[in-house]
């Protein structure tokens, strides 16, 4: 496959937060991202890390197998940016981006490239009402889409038939919105077979999109509330992902206290941007 055309992407500065790497992507390069994909006919997987995943990358050997195909893998949290900021990086709020702020936009920009966008997760149901909501405020939008209630196991028919179906439409954007670690591991169980160009992990953005899971205020995530709200609203599914799973990650946040770089010394590695 051939390497990034944008000078911009051939290398991305990377930032280590509890013992993650992650990218400042804003929505802009985001975007920059998926056109230089598609136009280089290049498979890629776009990542993203909030405090969740940081804890199943560090007890899930498949999520970190997932982790290591991201060509990108950008911010989707607050703490996270706050963290980064406070060590010193150059992560802003413009670097906390969530699906439900872009896939819009993202989808609205490729209707005059022709892309083709492929809604992969969900109950039965969900993901054809989030194909069909998108239908109707993007005109002209090419989408389609199949729930998430399949058989994953490698050679199972249902994963098969997925992966043909995939295939066929040969969707320019694949976004799952299976959970985690559940899309992960389908993701590093079948990469090399998704035909697609750009590969999205999007949690419950379908959810969100359809209105089956309550959209948080605007004002909450840059108020780095969020997740008192999802507590709030819906506490036997998050409970544990907001007061459990943090502690665990109380060691990496004093590792990288200690290692806080001291000023003037360089605070990002540069890396190649991984194609496939």
């Amino acid at each position: 496959m051939k390497a990034p055309t944008n000078p911009r992407l051939q290398s991305l500065p990377v930032y280590h937060l509890l013992g993650v790497p992650v990218n400042a992507i804003n929505v802009e390069l985001l975007f920059e991202l998926v056109e230089d994909a598609i136009a280089s006919g290049n498979r890629r997987v776009i990542a993203n890390h909030n405090l969740h995943s940081v804890y199943l990358y560090h007890h899930d050997a498949k999520m970190r197998q997932y982790y290591s195909l991201a060509s990108a893998t950008y911010v989707d949290g607050t703490p996270m940016i706050q963290l980064g900021r406070l060590l010193g990086y150059p992560l802003r709020m413009e670097h906390r981006i969530t699906a439900i702020q872009w896939i819009k936009p993202l989808l609205s920009h490729g209707i005059a490239r022709g892309w083709r966008t492929f809604l992969l997760g969900g109950k039965p149901g969900t993901a054809a009402r989030a194909a069909d909501i998108l239908r109707q405020e993007i005109p002209g939008l090419q989408i389609e889409s199949s729930h998430g209630y399949f058989n994953p196991t490698p050679g199972h028919p249902e994963a098969e038939d997925l992966l043909a179906a995939i295939a066929r439409y040969r969707p320019n954007i694949l976004c799952l919105g299976m959970g985690m670690p559940r899309q992960e591991h389908w993701i590093a169980d079948f990469f090399d077979r998704i035909d697609a160009n750009l590969v999205f992990n999007l949690g419950g953005f379908m959810e969100l999109l359809t209105g089956e899971l309550p959209l948080p205020p605007r004002w909450v995530g840059p108020a780095g509330v969020e997740w008192l709200f999802r507590l709030v609203t819906r506490p036997r599914r998050v409970w544990r992902r907001y007061l459990v799973e943090p502690w665990a990650l109380v060691p990496w946040l004093v590792r990288d206290l200690a290692g806080r770089p001291r000023k003037g010394q360089r605070t990002g590695d540069v890396v190649g941007t991984r194609t496939h």
